[in-house]
């Protein structure tokens, strides 16, 4: 696709700041598909020269673009078109599943992976009796190497005794050992994100996430996953299909 940047006139109507006008003409050119994920939007330079507006004002607008999590900044290449997950309700698939039908490159960065005595709200929602044992994985979630969420999963050390062998796919792992998931019971809810959190999300304090609280359950209905996901709401969307019952 062309950098060439589509026709936009200054609306004289229009009160806001030139910057947000801008900004609004991109965020409308990336909805509509101008731009595909992962492709670079024209440059600072090109915006200025393009739209006859100042170099300040185009740093601006992008700057807009960014704060919404549409887009993302690579020092010293540019400024690129974020990753974007539309996730059913209907159905269940790991994060990686997810990404790899959309053509995204799924990633993890481990912060923490250790065996601990599983704490008393991980006991009740595992079925699980005083001083048992879990696996604790802790991660960013990533997209293209874009963070997407921060995740903690819980598995019966029954079931993962070694939680360093977990890769990419916690689910991968599961179904290599016998042990995936075949239903889940998902409960989201919105928040707003804390300081540690917003850090490892890379969101300014006090952002909105989305929080989904997931247990999974083999097919005998044992529950073998604890899963909170934190994500952000500019990359997820969540669709359920519904239909009238007559």
């Amino acid at each position: 696709m062309s950098n060439t940047i589509t026709e936009f006139r200054v609306d004289l109507n229009d009160n806001s700041p030139l910057y947000m006008q801008v900004a609004r003409k991109l965020i409308q050119d990336v909805r509509d598909g101008r731009y595909r994920v992962d492709q670079a939007l024209p440059s600072e330079r090109l915006l200025s020269e393009q739209l006859d507006i100042s170099r300040v004002t185009a740093r601006k607008a992008i700057d807009q673009l960014v704060e919404q999590g549409m887009v993302v900044r690579r020092r010293g290449s540019g400024n690129y078109v974020a990753p974007r997950i539309e996730q059913p309700l209907s159905s269940l698939s790991s994060f990686s599943e997810q990404l790899e039908q959309r053509g995204y490159r799924p990633g993890s960065q481990w912060l923490k992976r250790a065996v601990a005595i599983a704490a008393a709200d991980e006991q009740l929602s595992l079925g699980l009796s005083a001083n048992s044992r879990v696996a604790r994985l802790e991660r960013l979630r990533l997209a293209d190497d874009v963070v997407m969420a921060y995740e903690v999963s819980v598995i019966p050390a029954a079931i993962l005794p070694r939680p360093e062998a977990v890769g990419d796919s916690l689910y991968a792992h599961l179904d290599k050992t016998g042990h995936m998931p075949v239903r889940a019971l998902q409960h989201i809810r919105a928040m707003n994100a804390p300081a540690t959190l917003a850090e490892k999300l890379g969101v300014p304090e006090g952002r909105a996430v989305l929080f989904i609280t997931r247990v999974g359950y083999l097919e005998s209905g044992q529950a073998v996953e604890l899963t909170h996901s934190y994500c952000r709401s500019d990359h997820y969307d969540f669709v359920a299909e519904m239909r009238r019952v007559t």
